[in-house]
């Protein structure tokens, strides 16, 4: 495109060259015109007149040759630039689609690898869901069966509470029992040291006077048998 775009104005080069050949009748113009005042016409010979005409026609005819010349290389222009303008096109269109297949295959690719990286990441995420949904279900069930531990727990640990309790009610009871039957005892333990004390002053008293009864009666025998001895 940008070569054809210069050729142009090389082919156009002859419409400088014309108006060189075109000066001479502009120097005969000029020539005559220094000679004209302001309110005067030119007066030209015959001969003038027929150089000037003669002139108008070769710039009449190279103007249409070169009409002719401009109006071809304008049709071959734009001839070569539509032709050049659909080579154009066709190129850009093939392009295009080679881009738009390669685009849609690259996407497509893409969009299969995306996919491939998002159904892994689902499938690892849901199996560590499931995983945790399942360590939840299962510290429930444990929660549940610690809870019911803990209540029985708690259960027996009120009702040994509660048996505690009474034991040591109980223990009170039988200590207090105790205590008044010690006391009581020690009562009757100190009645009956006082009455058998009492009773073994009577007896030791009775024992004392039967020895000395004894004693006496001993004495009055030994007495009377020393009297019968001395007297027979």
């Amino acid at each position: 495109m940008p070569k054809s775009k210069k050729s142009a104005p090389k082919r156009s080069s002859p419409v400088v060259s014309s108006s060189n050949d075109l000066s001479p009748a502009g120097s005969i113009v000029n020539s005559a015109s220094p000679s004209l005042r302001g309110d005067e016409t030119p007066v030209l010979s015959r001969g003038g007149k027929k150089r000037e005409h003669d002139g108008d026609v070769k710039e009449e005819e190279f103007g249409s040759e070169m009409k002719k010349l401009l109006e071809s290389f304008e049709a071959d222009i734009t001839k070569t630039m539509a032709s050049k303008r659909k080579r154009l096109e066709t190129f850009t269109q093939n392009k295009m689609k080679n881009s738009n297949k390669k685009v849609e295959e690259i996407w497509k690719v893409q969009q299969g690898e995306r996919q491939k990286l998002y159904d892994e990441y689902c499938y690892q995420v849901n199996n560590i869901l499931q995983q945790w949904e399942n360590d939840l279900s299962k510290s429930k069930e444990q929660e549940e069966k610690f809870l019911i531990i803990f209540r029985q727990q708690q259960k027996l640990v009120q009702q040994n509470l509660i048996i505690q309790q009474q034991r040591m009610k109980t223990l009170r009871d039988l200590q207090e029992h105790f205590n008044k039957g010690l006391k009581d005892l020690e009562k009757c333990h100190q009645e009956q040291q006082t009455h058998v004390q009492s009773e073994l002053r009577k007896e030791m008293a009775l024992l004392q006077k039967k020895i000395l009864m004894d004693t006496q009666q001993k004495e009055m025998a030994n007495v009377r048998k020393s009297l019968q001895s001395m007297l027979y």
